[in-house]
């Protein structure tokens, strides 16, 4: 039990530091994504940027959670954490996306770390991804 909570926690802080440094690399990277940062004033293409970010971030967290864990399970808790952590942050965004943002971004965060999950579930009993 200890382990697979481990897991978890080792997920989410991996996609919070993951998610982090990432989007540091946009914000001083692209000189228009960090003049508009603040305002949350994004393009279409910045927010895909975003979700890129929060993609790659999933996967990493999920594969963290589980190799942690030595479960899928971990994985998809981990998800579900990160789920109902963004869930009130994106209620009072609402209005600032567009429905196709929210639905991407809050459906891949369980999807994409069970992805992860799979893949270090697969690499850790020898099988190929």
């Amino acid at each position: 039990m200890w382990r697979a909570i481990g897991g978890v926690v080792a997920g989410v802080v991996t996609w919070v530091v993951v998610v982090t440094v990432l989007n540091l690399g946009l914000r001083y990277g692209w000189a228009e994504y960090g003049a508009v940062e603040k305002a949350m004033a994004f393009t279409v293409p910045m927010m895909i940027a975003r979700l890129t970010e929060s993609g790659l971030s999933s996967i990493l967290s999920g594969w963290m959670a589980a190799s942690v864990a030595r479960n899928r399970a971990a994985a998809l808790w981990s998800g579900v954490v990160l789920l109902l952590t963004f869930l009130p942050i994106h209620y009072k965004l609402w209005n600032t996306f567009p429905l196709w943002y929210h639905l991407t971004f809050l459906s891949s965060l369980i999807i994409l770390s069970v992805l992860g999950g799979m893949f270090a579930r697969s690499r850790a009993a020898g099988q190929p991804a």
